[in-house]
């Protein structure tokens, strides 16, 4: 009897170890933020039309992305750092960009956003 309750006691510690790793492995990265919204550009600093199909795919894919505080306030970081380094960026359009791919973010995106107080 001991040794099965040692080897269920083996397992269940494994499978916590485990699932720790994972979570760890998906946060989110500026990599990740960028290569989503990449396709986003030319509609950011562009003159006029919509977002393509392909920026709402990133968009939806960010959001899916950002699911906890922490990714929320990376993406946030990583978003503004991104923005940085385009003078050109149409700011109404960054902020606008989730609606117009019927995206609801729990942010705005900004570069006046305060990430750290992202819920």
């Amino acid at each position: 009897m001991k040794r099965g309750v040692s080897v269920v006691s083996f397992v269940v510690v494994l499978c916590m170890v485990l699932m720790t790793a994972r979570q760890a492995q998906a946060a989110i990265n500026c990599g990740q933020v960028t290569g989503a919204l990449a396709p986003c550009l030319s509609y950011l600093i562009g003159s006029g039309g919509t977002p393509t199909a392909g920026c709402c795919a990133g968009v939806r894919r960010l959001q899916s992305l950002a699911a906890t505080q922490a990714d929320r306030r990376t993406a946030c970081n990583c978003v503004k750092s991104a923005a940085s380094g385009y003078s050109n960026l149409r700011p109404d359009r960054a902020s606008g960009l989730p609606g117009k791919c019927g995206v609801k973010f729990n942010f705005n995106i900004s570069p006046s956003t305060n990430c750290n107080s992202i819920p």
